[in-house]
């Protein structure tokens, strides 16, 4: 989408600048005016789709000519920022047809859920159809929600795809915690509650916006409230979910109920995840004799070999026979890296690019994306560039 902004703060035009190219589609400003007037007389050859006014720039004798930018510019979609009241400057711009006001400094979460909403009235915005990716634990401490949450920020920052995660633990979940250290405004649970009123806009202001293009939606925090949470609502949030993300990712935890299992038969992919050890084949052999006996496919069931090590007494090969099931992706041992980036709350690839956990988690964007190396760089780039820049 092509705008034009009217400021005469070059920090808050490069804001919003910066905000714009995050986001997907990309926001693009054409050029920037220092005021009303500056604007009505100087037009663009290009008409913009969006226009962004900074109303804590605008002088008393400038107000009228809001209704004539308006004019100037019939098609395009008016944004209003404003400081304080600024009540006959509100009233002139809702005269002028003015869809948005924001107030500054400006809110990053309000200005995406604005632009989110101007997409749709411009017909950027195209319904998607969105993959459910379930990652489960074969046995307690495999590192599920570490591969989860880390692997949903790689989906978003190095394929570019847009990424929601939903964590699914029963009791104590904190996937948040692993890529965030903000706190969740709404749950899972709340939105159940709320089940109504869903759909692409109210889910997105639900969520923990980590990157404009990720967010999370936090396990409900009080266990009290599962009673209120139906099989039913995992089917209506999984429906509105593939509308407007390309990936949905699951962290499902351990424990099987009604309502995971709901989430589980809505999953184009299930991947279990445990270690090189006795205890979580024993483990994962039950666990994948449930999902066959529930009649998921064989294909669907995608295991990840995490914290792996070449050289042990067990191989892949005696986990492959002893589970019937072929394993994808193995995730290297880094523990250090791995234990660094869930203390500090920070996706690994951002705290640690070069790790070699990072290169796995590439891989599997690579994998899951069917965007192949040979062919293209362009994740690795990406992932290495950064690092050494």
């Amino acid at each position: 989408m092509k705008a034009l902004m009217i400021t005469r703060d070059a920090s808050l035009h490069d804001e919003i600048a910066a905000q714009g190219a995050a986001r997907m589609p990309v926001l693009r400003l054409l050029e920037r005016r220092s005021g009303l007037r500056d604007a009505v007389e100087r037009m663009l050859p290009e008409a913009p789709e969006l226009v962004i006014v900074d109303a804590s720039g605008i002088d008393a004798d400038e107000a009228d000519l809001l209704e004539r930018l308006a004019r100037q510019y019939p098609l395009a979609v008016l944004m209003l920022l404003t400081r304080g009241q600024q009540q006959d400057v509100l009233i002139r711009a809702m005269r002028a047809g003015m869809r948005e006001v924001l107030q500054l400094p400006l809110v990053h979460k309000a200005f995406h859920e604005a632009m989110d909403r101007v997409d749709i009235q411009a017909g950027v915005t195209q319904m998607r159809d969105g993959k459910v990716l379930a990652f489960i634990s074969c046995k307690g401490g495999s590192g599920a929600t570490f591969l989860s949450t880390n692997f949903s920020y790689a989906l978003a920052s190095l394929a570019g795809c847009k990424v929601l995660l939903i964590d699914l633990h029963g009791q104590f979940g904190d996937a948040t915690l692993y890529v965030s250290d903000q706190k969740p405004a709404m749950t899972l649970s709340d939105i159940c509650a709320q089940i109504a009123r869903m759909d692409g806009a109210f889910l997105a202001s639900c969520l923990v916006h980590v990157t404009p293009n990720f967010g999370v939606l936090a396990a409900a925090d009080d266990p009290a409230h599962k009673v209120d949470m139906q099989p039913e609502h995992m089917d209506r949030i999984l429906a509105v979910a593939r509308q407007h993300y390309d990936y949905i990712v699951l962290d499902v935890g351990r424990q099987i109920d009604a309502l995971s299992l709901r989430a589980l038969d809505n999953a184009d992919a299930i991947y279990p995840v445990l270690q090189l050890a006795l205890p979580d084949i024993r483990d994962g052999r039950r666990l994948l004799d449930i999902f066959r006996s529930l009649g998921y496919p064989g294909e669907r069931l995608r295991l990840i070999v995490n914290r792996y090590e070449k050289g042990g007494r067990l191989r892949l090969a005696d986990l492959e026979q002893a589970l019937g099931a072929e394993v994808v992706h193995t995730v290297p041992n880094d523990y250090i890296a791995a234990t660094d980036s869930v203390n500090q709350g920070i996706p690994l690839l951002q705290l640690s690019r070069t790790s070699a956990v990072a290169r796995s988690l590439a891989e599997l964007v690579e994998l899951v994306t069917a965007r192949r190396v040979t062919e293209s760089r362009g994740l690795f780039d990406r992932l290495f560039s950064r690092s050494e820049s």
